[in-house]
């Protein structure tokens, strides 16, 4: 048995320095302990360097916070899972690193395996960037539909009401006649058809979206189901009442997207080492139907974030970078239906979302 432990020993050293992957070890006094060669050159120091200052030193600020308190659950036996986070190389370069670690049975040292994954934020950004330039530009030509269907209304109008003014009866020739009442048909024509133009532009294509009776508890079951396994993973605690109201008349795909957006958001801004508990209900008031959206994840600041929370293209508080299009979706697909969301949250107490939909109560 020695004998072979002294082998196994042996293996471990070459298995260390030739991974790919970015492999170190650190003491719970915050310092590098032993890294693999993968791993400095990825960062662009000596190893000596690297050893030389804490660990933090070589995080980006904003991401320090974030690390202490996932690495405070490591301290107390908690593996850590799918974090990420940035680190400055030597030549000034951010890298985006995701990390497994787990800490030894004495306490005193943590081993990590890290890979880099700058390339895939690039990409998402990416992605993000082109949406947010669609996103623009649809917003730009909707303005432009509006101006335009709007300057052409007076001048056909006027149009029609020439046409309507002439006395047919003081012209003689035929061909005239004809001419003229091609003209009378094509004028109403263009009206009819510019009228109904402007109402579907007006509405911002409301008209075109399939409204229908919505069950809240069906749609919460498939997207629950659709985020199985990352709910499981989180252990999710699910707190659900729609019996005041079961059913409101919306889009069902816009439902699906909002209670996905949410629920998501809560399981990734869930508080380190808290098991997420999401509270769903809806309520009958003045008149409206209202969800009611709560969690007890990290949440932000409200005079700090809260003006900008649905805005698009935004930096989610606690993101570390991070963009999302999550929130300015949600709020774009309640709004174009006539409804209302509000927000309220308290830095670690978590937030919640009050949505009002359009859809009112019919009085018997």
């Amino acid at each position: 048995m020695k004998q072979l432990t002294k082998s196994l020993d042996f293996e471990l050293e070459p298995f260390f320095n030739l991974s790919i992957d970015n492999l170190c070890i650190a003491d719970f006094d915050g310092y590098f302990k032993k890294v693999n060669h993968a791993f400095a050159k990825l960062l662009g120091y000596t190893e000596e360097e690297l050893y030389s200052k804490p660990i933090f030193d070589f995080i980006y600020k904003e991401d320090i916070d974030e690390t202490v308190k996932y690495g405070e659950n490591l301290v107390h036996g908690m593996p850590l899972l799918n974090f990420e986070n940035r680190y400055i190389c030597k030549s000034g370069k951010l890298v985006w690193m995701h990390w497994t670690a787990t800490r030894s049975e004495d306490k005193k040292f943590v081993y990590a395996i890290g890979k880099e994954i700058t390339y895939k934020k690039d990409i998402e950004n990416e992605r993000i960037s082109h949406l947010t330039d669609l996103t623009r530009m649809n917003d730009r030509l909707m303005q432009l539909n509006h101006k335009t269907s709007h300057d052409l209304k007076l001048p056909v109008n006027n149009l029609v009401f020439l046409v309507d003014m002439l006395d047919t009866s003081k012209i003689k020739d035929e061909s005239s006649l004809k001419v003229l009442e091609h003209i009378k048909r094509s004028a109403d024509g263009l009206k009819t058809s510019l009228n109904v133009y402007v109402d579907a532009v007006a509405e911002d294509g409301v008209l075109e979206k399939e409204l229908e009776l919505v069950c809240f508890d069906e749609v919460f079951q498939h997207v629950k189901e659709s985020l199985e396994t990352l709910a499981s993973h989180a252990k999710v605690q699910f707190s659900v009442d729609f019996t005041e109201a079961q059913w409101v008349l919306f889009e069902r795909s816009f439902m699906k997207n909002i209670f996905l957006n949410l629920i998501s958001n809560s399981i990734q801004y869930a508080k380190p080492g808290v098991i997420p508990v999401i509270s769903i209900k809806t309520q009958l008031k003045d008149g409206h139907k209202i969800l009611s959206y709560k969690d007890n994840g990290l949440g932000f600041d409200m005079d700090k974030d809260g003006a900008r929370i649905f805005d698009l293209n935004n930096t989610l508080p606690n993101s570390r970078g991070n963009k999302s299009l999550g929130l300015y979706f949600v709020k774009k697909y309640i709004t174009s239906l006539g409804g209302t969301i509000t927000v309220d949250s308290k830095e670690g107490q978590g937030s919640s979302f009050t949505i009002m939909f359009a859809d009112q109560i019919q009085e018997s």
